[in-house]
């Protein structure tokens, strides 16, 4: 069973920092694109950023562009979302997904879902 796993998240000021980390396992990583969704309290989860399956293709929520990056390192199965500059509307459980193929970046319909990681930005 294919299987996603997120750390990093935890509580920062406005400002700070943080990468979030997901791995993989029981997959062929590189034949799926990969995601980072969120969900603030009381809101629907959103797309946040994605990345082909050789990171040639990267899209990027509006709100987030610019202050955050995501990468992947294949041979480590493994995707990263790097959050600068956070201010507290960042604030949400951060999901990681797969999907395939992993030739497109789509911003919905993802079939593998990580348990999430807690982001927490105080003001």
């Amino acid at each position: 069973q294919v299987q996603l796993v997120e750390s990093g998240g935890g509580l920062v000021q406005a400002g700070d920092s943080l990468r979030l980390s997901c791995s993989a396992s029981r997959l062929i990583f590189t034949t799926y694109a990969m995601a980072w969704f969120r969900q603030a309290p009381g809101k629907e989860r959103e797309f946040v950023s994605g990345i082909s399956r050789y990171g040639n293709i990267i899209h990027y929520a509006d709100a987030v562009r610019g202050r955050f990056t995501i990468s992947r390192d294949n041979a480590k199965n493994t995707v990263y979302l790097q959050m600068n500059s956070l201010k507290p509307e960042d604030a949400a459980v951060y999901y990681c997904a797969a999907t395939m193929p992993g030739t497109v970046v789509p911003t919905s319909g993802y079939d593998v879902w990580g348990q999430g990681t807690q982001v927490t930005v105080s003001s």
